[in-house]
């Protein structure tokens, strides 16, 4: 006989656990510090190898994260960065001119708040205490004077920035990148402490800030706002938005839902550039009654309500795309991915355009509908900036998952597609559909002609 196996298997008891004989140091682990302050981050490692140079900054640089110029640069950037930190300090001086405050004075307020800055970002950083006291107080003074001074731009028209438009172009666009924050706290703190006076109106830090970026169009709701980034994310979208499920489904480009009979037009002025709306009319359970074919041959119809409303519209904002687009969406949608995943409201419009959007046929019909305000020149560039925009961007839930379900649904009825391909095979234009309808004339007549004769003999 076989003898039978046995394995021996060992308890271990919770002292034995405490081996002196360790491969491993555990004692020495730790996991990565998270505050909840922590609002300011680097790009992800895979967006940032999508493009890097939308999220770095090439004039000025602001925070620790590019904190004494370590990335490689040509002999005019360097020149640029090292006069712009040179300003940096004229600023200061006029700063402490206009508070009548010594810099000690102002550097005691970021003292007081180091630990709270310094929680804001995602990385700890090895910048002792006096470099950093004095970087921020650098970086902080020169933000909130280039503000006061931009509020008050008939007085400071000779300013060195702001008499360059390209400069202050270019510096308002590192100052919106991600990795080139400061906290926004800090900002407003030292603004209402010294710099907040009658002579400017007693006007809020915010406001200063809605005015340099040319925020306008949404009221300023006692949202926190975290740093400039957050703040032109909050511009960007109406507090209507809900987030649904995810679009894991494949949605139509713009060309075949045209097809199909879903008619793009730009929204009324005031919309979000996120609000895209798919009217919910009685059209769509009915199909067969759409006029757009019509309307299409005679514009003239247009101005009956009742027939306006048997088309089916498709309501998008207009989208202005021009060099600086692209650097700043990238940045927005790297916040929303470290720090508003469940509400990446931006990152949702980008992959519904990405959807709409795989030829330059897409785009030029977007662009003759006058929803994208082409300023690139070249509609093929605009695809190939969308398509890449969407690269690497995870979306676990879509504030347009509704919206993605209602177009599919009606892409799906033939009935559209007949109506669609109706419209814009013979009624495309007025000179179309006037050919189409005297051609059916035509052939009625000839149908009449040949059936006469037998409808006379049968009499």
């Amino acid at each position: 006989m076989r003898k039978e196996l046995s394995i021996d298997i060992p308890i271990v008891m919770e002292n034995d656990l405490m081996c002196h004989e360790s491969i491993i140091d555990v004692s020495l682990a730790m996991e990565p510090a998270w505050w909840p302050e922590c609002c300011i981050y680097r790009a992800p490692k895979k967006l940032r190898e999508v493009n890097k140079e939308a999220y770095t900054p090439k004039l000025i640089s602001i925070g620790p994260f590019h904190y004494g110029g370590k990335e490689p640069r040509d002999k005019d950037g360097e020149r640029e960065q090292r006069e712009m930190e040179k300003l940096k300090v004229g600023y200061l001086k006029k700063f402490c001119n206009r508070t009548r405050k010594s810099q000690k004075e102002i550097a005691r307020i970021i003292e007081e708040n180091e630990e709270k800055i310094r929680r804001c970002y995602s990385e700890s950083f090895d910048i002792c205490h006096e470099d950093f006291v004095k970087m921020v107080l650098l970086d902080s003074t020169f933000i909130i004077e280039l503000f006061l001074r931009s509020y008050m731009e008939e007085e400071y028209e000779n300013d060195y920035i702001l008499s360059k438009p390209w400069l202050k172009i270019g510096v308002s666009h590192d100052l919106i990148l991600l990795e080139n924050q400061l906290p926004f706290f800090i900002l407003k703190e030292l603004h209402n402490q010294f710099s907040r006076s009658e002579e400017n109106n007693n006007i809020s830090f915010r406001r200063l800030a809605c005015k340099f970026f040319h925020l306008t169009g949404k009221k300023l709701l006692e949202k926190e706002i975290k740093h400039f980034t957050d703040l032109i994310r909050y511009f960007y979208y109406p507090s209507t938005l809900k987030s649904g499920n995810g679009i894991i489904f494949d949605l139509h480009s713009a060309t075949e839902l045209y097809e199909a009979g879903v008619i793009f037009r730009t929204s009324e002025k005031g919309r979000m550039l996120l609000d895209i709306q798919f009217p919910n009319m009685p059209l769509k359970r009915c199909p067969c009654f759409n006029c757009s074919w019509l309307l299409n041959c005679l514009p003239c119809l247009k101005c009956f309500p009742c027939l306006e409303g048997t088309q089916t519209f498709l309501y998008v904002p207009q989208f202005l795309v021009q060099d600086k687009t692209e650097g700043l969406l990238r940045n927005l949608m790297a916040l929303e991915q470290c720090h508003y995943p469940s509400e990446a409201y931006i990152c949702n419009y980008i992959c519904l355009l990405d959807y709409l959007i795989n030829t330059r046929e897409d785009v030029e019909l977007l662009v003759d509908k006058k929803i994208i305000i082409n300023m690139l020149g070249s509609n093929e560039a605009i695809a190939t900036m969308v398509n890449k925009l969407g690269l690497e961007i995870v979306e676990t839930c879509s504030c347009y998952f509704g919206l993605a379900q209602e177009l599919n649904k009606h892409y799906d009825e033939c009935c559209n597609r007949n109506m669609g391909n109706l419209r814009s095979s013979y009624f495309s234009n007025l000179w179309r559909g006037t050919a189409t309808i005297i051609g059916l004339i035509v052939l009625g007549f000839t149908l009449w002609n040949f059936i006469r004769p037998y409808v006379y003999v049968r009499h």
